[in-house]
């Protein structure tokens, strides 16, 4: 049997397929990533019917899809929308189930996630009232120094003396890093000092909730080693980045689907 996770994030929409045997063990079959553009409910239309073609899934042999991410209301498809905590946790677990802390961030927010042994989440801090410690804050930073998001990792690490970006406000900060570049500040100093204000605006999440290692990072800002580094720097955690971390929640949604199907 095949189950399917949709997530609708706000900058991309994701899209997994669970495969479960005859015996209820479980595997990723496949997972597809797009913008999510304008409209979260065509996009959930589109990474679905992508991936389906992608795998060579017929629509319909899905026997349950379950939506997540802040436009999961929108997947009309899906038999139930379920919360990105609950979906980060069961997709990081089936991923590694000796993980016991998640860091994620995404385009719009935020999280640190505790989970017991047993994948279910003990406790969780979020930001999602500003933009400052989101993939958005980076964006904005990536646009100021006309870069491109995928340039600042590399860079951040040939920092040899990290900028000190002191406003916690994404307008204020950029205003900062303008007033550096009009100073001839080298843009490596700058890329690291914006992720040391990132992970001290993460961290604070995760010693909120009293994060244990393992730990892993998920999102797709997981991507950003320099922001990684950083955050392991400033939480004394070595920090794990598996193989698909912007799709973790669609995998999620997609592993809870097949467990509800069993119940």
């Amino acid at each position: 049997m095949i189950f399917a996770g949709i997530d609708i994030g706000s900058i991309t929409a994701k899209a997994a397929l669970i495969k479960k045997d005859k015996a209820g063990a479980l595997s990723l079959k496949g997972t597809r990533v797009i913008p999510t553009g304008y409209n979260p409910v065509t996009a959930g239309e589109k990474v679905f019917t992508a991936l389906l073609d992608e795998t060579d899934t017929r629509r319909d042999e899905v026997a349950g899809v379950i939506a997540t991410g802040y436009g999961r209301n929108s997947v009309e498809f899906a038999g139930k929308a379920m919360t990105e905590i609950i979906c980060h946790g069961a997709g990081a677990h089936f991923s590694n189930p000796g993980i016991r802390g998640i860091i994620d961030v995404g385009g719009q927010d935020s999280k640190a996630i505790l989970l017991n042994e047993a994948g279910q989440v003990e406790n969780f801090a979020m930001n999602d009232k500003c933009a400052a410690g989101t993939g958005r804050f980076l964006e904005v930073m990536a646009k100021a120094l006309e870069l491109d998001l995928y340039q600042l990792g590399p860079m951040s690490l040939k920092s040899k003396k990290p900028a000190k970006i002191s406003s916690i406000c994404t307008v204020f900060a950029e205003s900062e890093v303008i007033s550096m570049i009009a100073g001839q500040e080298s843009r490596e100093n700058i890329i690291a000092g914006i992720h040391e204000s990132t992970a001290a605006r993460v961290a604070g999440l995760a010693t909120k909730i009293r994060i244990q290692g393992p730990v892993v990072m998920t999102g797709g800002v997981a991507k950003n080693i320099g922001l990684v580094k950083a955050l392991e720097t400033r939480l004394g955690l070595d920090i794990l980045v598996g193989d698909s971390p912007q799709e973790n929640g669609a995998i999620g949604a997609a592993v809870l689907a097949a467990k509800e199907k069993a119940a």
